[in-house]
């Protein structure tokens, strides 16, 4: 009877006393995390840390307007900028897990006429296309008062045909050029609109409800979406981005598909970092495939998969992880596949230590 009543009493000790344990800890990395934001004063953002796909540290800091002193809170939706690119290399994996292209295509068969040889999907996919940037080239020559897509695009392409900047495979060059290619050919082979394609496939599926590809119009109505700003070193303040449209890219290109545009939540994108890591929506050799580093002609490696830049840490294993820079914004979503931890940070202000500020996070994992 003692024995029993004493193996009673360490079962009821150790249950009691594990929460209080795991409290301890959330809390110790918690404090880590607010002690590091407060090395970068005016941040504005949201920063959230997940351990195995659920929440530890989420926090909102600064503003979603500026003007009208509109507090930051964790549901805010931000430009993710090249954080999308992520979301079209997926559309285009789905597209050849289902046997409808294939990564080793030339884009001849899809985007006809461009005057770019020997260049595959897998190219473009890995930045290793040569292809010219089409920026430089609308900044050049499109007429600014107009909003260009990527039809406008390709036609310019075609018209002005920059020069390559070197041949397909030979070198890692990041290229928005070919995620533009790449929203098209989603378009061509899915015979849906890149926007419809992707809620159909992703956002909709995985109930993220807060993503979508938005017009400024749509942003406009959002009132909680976290406005960009950039410091004015005139004006010794924070300005919008957006206050002076012809110098601003994301108006007169707000109609391409593909490279950038997705807006989302912090939330949402731990949605998309989960369904990823349970293999919800492809399958595991479609994720290895997207998460394989590019060979290049002189066989060597490039550090970069199917819209994700890719390493290894001697403490964390291998990562994945992208970043997103336009006007006023900077992002990142960094996960660790090895040791399932995950940190999306979201910025409205471009802070310039943004990047600082992501090394001392990762630290902390």
């Amino acid at each position: 009877m003692k024995a029993s009543i004493l193996f009673l009493l360490v079962i009821v000790f150790m249950v009691q006393c594990t929460p209080r344990k795991e409290t301890s800890s959330v809390k110790t990395l918690s404090q880590r995390i607010d002690s590091i934001m407060t090395t970068v004063p005016d941040f504005s953002g949201v920063v959230l840390v997940a351990d195995r796909d659920k929440p530890i540290y989420h926090k909102a800091f600064g503003y979603t307007h500026r003007e009208t002193k509109q507090p930051m809170d964790t549901s805010a939706v931000f430009e993710l900028a090249s954080v999308s690119k992520q979301f079209t290399a997926m559309l285009i994996a789905m597209l050849s897990e289902e046997g409808k292209l294939h990564y080793d295509d030339a884009i001849k068969k899809y985007l006809p006429g461009l005057p770019y040889p020997n260049i595959t999907i897998r190219h473009l996919l890995n930045h290793t296309s040569g292809l010219p940037d089409y920026q430089k080239l609308m900044d050049e020559k499109w007429d600014k008062s107009k909003v260009a897509n990527n039809d406008d695009i390709i036609f310019y392409l075609k018209k002005f045909h920059p020069a390559s900047l070197f041949n397909p495979g030979e070198k890692y060059e990041y290229s928005n050029t070919g995620y533009v290619l790449l929203g098209s050919i989603v378009e061509k082979v899915s015979g849906k609109d890149f926007i419809t394609f992707a809620h159909e496939k992703i956002f909709d599926p995985l109930q993220m409800k807060n993503t979508d590809i938005r017009s400024k119009a749509q942003k406009d109505q959002i009132s909680n979406f976290a406005r960009g700003y950039t410091y004015a070193e005139d004006k010794k303040r924070y300005i919008l981005a957006d206050s002076f449209p012809s110098s601003n890219y994301t108006i007169w290109l707000g109609g391409r598909k593909g490279p950038g545009r997705v807006s989302s939540t912090s939330s949402d994108l731990l949605k998309w970092s989960t369904a990823l890591n349970n293999a919800q929506i492809v399958s595991e050799k479609t994720l290895n495939e997207i998460y394989s580093t590019a060979r290049l002609n002189d066989g060597t490696l490039s550090n970069y998969g199917f819209g994700w830049m890719l390493k290894m840490d001697s403490t964390l294993g291998k990562v994945v992880y992208h970043t997103g820079d336009n006007p006023g914004y900077k992002t990142e979503i960094f996960r660790c596949l090895d040791c399932h931890k995950t940190i999306i940070v979201l910025c409205n202000n471009a802070h310039p230590q943004f990047e600082n500020m992501m090394k001392a996070l990762v630290k902390q994992l």
